[in-house]
């Protein structure tokens, strides 16, 4: 099993066993899945995380059909935890995430 903390952590850059940032990160984490939820992704009931332990399966489900809400959190929480400096990045970055949220969504009712 896939710990949400540990992906998203790998994806900023932060080693696994490194804790220091680990309740800034959770907090972001379960910003985001407070979105998706608004969204229509995941349980109807808000999803969030308290530690490594908890899985993207015990958060999305079994489906694979919302791999994209993994990077859609780490862009989100990338945006939150740890902005670009160059306001050229952090405007990629917020289109994708729009983009993300619209098929995130259109996924979620076409499921």
């Amino acid at each position: 099993m896939e710990s949400v903390l540990t992906t998203i952590k790998k994806m900023l850059g932060i080693a696994a066993d490194y804790t220091h940032f680990d309740n800034d990160i959770i907090i972001h984490i379960n910003t985001v899945l407070m979105t998706l939820n608004q969204l229509g992704v995941g349980p109807s009931v808000p999803a969030t995380i308290s530690s490594e332990m908890d899985t993207w399966t015990q958060i999305l489900g079994e489906t694979v059909n919302l791999e994209a809400a993994k990077t859609y959190i780490y862009l989100k929480v990338r945006i939150l935890f740890d902005p670009p400096t160059s306001s050229f990045v952090l405007d990629a970055m917020n289109k994708q995430a729009t983009e993300l949220e619209w098929r995130l969504n259109i996924q979620a009712e076409t499921k």
